[in-house]
């Protein structure tokens, strides 16, 4: 039986950011130098997952917010965009690689919710096409490289999920969440916008497109800010069921729903906590029907 260890490679190393150690460094280093830690320390972080050149400075302000002397796992979220799945997914790989340093997979954690029952196993291959978690890597690597020998990571993978399974693997995720030394984070993008996506909503009212897709993105922020701290908002609860049936962008909700569902669970026990929107981004400014962009934001739960 061998005993090799099975690697997740760095499959997106060299196009969606540099698959140089210190360049990538570098890059990550101006970054965060141009973020505030002005919320932490997080327990849980919202970022996106694009390329670094057009999110990496976006995503600095949620990794700002994170405190390596008191994380030691980091539980990593992230939307499947290339194989359907109606339940989560967990990594057949033991390690994901990095230019920076290997990051190690949390093999016990990993045993405890394969019991459930509730997870299902993507393939190496799977695991390698999916940009969602990968993107999130070497920032974490950054972000924890002062107490790397004590880290690992729990990547999970997200389907479609009803509101039931929603609940359910809220419910299963808040007694990691209410760990300190544990880091969620949400792998995110915002509104996809353009003809490439199938999705040209405009309010005139706000404009020109740009600022169009950044209100729906601010409404959008409210469905975060609101939906599971103050339930007795009426309004804000009207606009979202609106904003359901308008915005379509999946990587918004997937892997945002597991977390809140476990925030929700956690506030019922009194756990007080606040999510904070930090900064926002998009990846081009919309003028005419034949451009496209993708919005990014950053934000951080914080418990008190």
């Amino acid at each position: 039986m061998s005993n090799r260890t099975v690697c997740r490679e760095a499959s997106h190393a060299g196009s969606w950011y540099a698959a140089s150690g210190s360049q990538l460094n570098t890059q990550l280093e101006g970054w965060l130098s141009q973020a505030q830690s002005t919320i932490g320390p997080a327990r849980a972080i919202i970022a996106p997952h694009a390329g670094y050149s057009y999110c990496g400075a976006c995503a600095a302000h949620a990794y700002k917010q994170i405190d390596p002397s008191i994380t030691r796992r980091v539980f990593i979220l992230g939307p499947s965009h290339h194989v359907p799945l109606s339940r989560c997914a967990l990594s057949s790989a033991e390690v994901y690689k990095t230019p920076l340093y290997d990051l190690r997979i949390d093999q016990n954690v990993y045993a405890d919710l394969w019991k459930t029952g509730m997870f299902e196993r993507m393939s190496l291959q799977t695991d390698e096409d999916e940009h969602s978690i990968e993107m999130h890597l070497p920032y974490t690597a950054k972000a924890m490289e002062s107490h790397k020998d004590e880290l690992s990571i729990v990547p999970v993978l997200v389907g479609a999920l009803s509101e039931s399974k929603e609940q359910d693997y809220g419910k299963l995720l808040s007694r990691y969440l209410a760990d300190p030394s544990n880091l969620f984070i949400i792998s995110s993008d915002f509104c996809h916008w353009g003809q490439r996506f199938r999705y040209t909503y405009y309010d005139e009212a706000q404009g020109e497109i740009h600022r169009s897709i950044e209100h729906l993105d601010k409404m959008v922020s409210q469905r975060f800010r609101y939906t599971y701290y103050d339930e007795a908002q009426g309004e804000i609860h009207r606009s979202i069921e609106h904003l359901d049936k308008m915005y379509t962008s999946d990587c918004c909700f997937l892997s945002s729903c597991c977390v809140f569902q476990a925030v929700s669970e956690l506030r019922t026990s009194g756990t007080e906590m606040k999510f904070s929107f930090l900064n926002y981004a998009q990846s081009s400014q919309c003028r005419n029907w034949q451009d496209s962009s993708v919005s990014y934001a950053a934000g951080a739960l914080i418990v008190h």
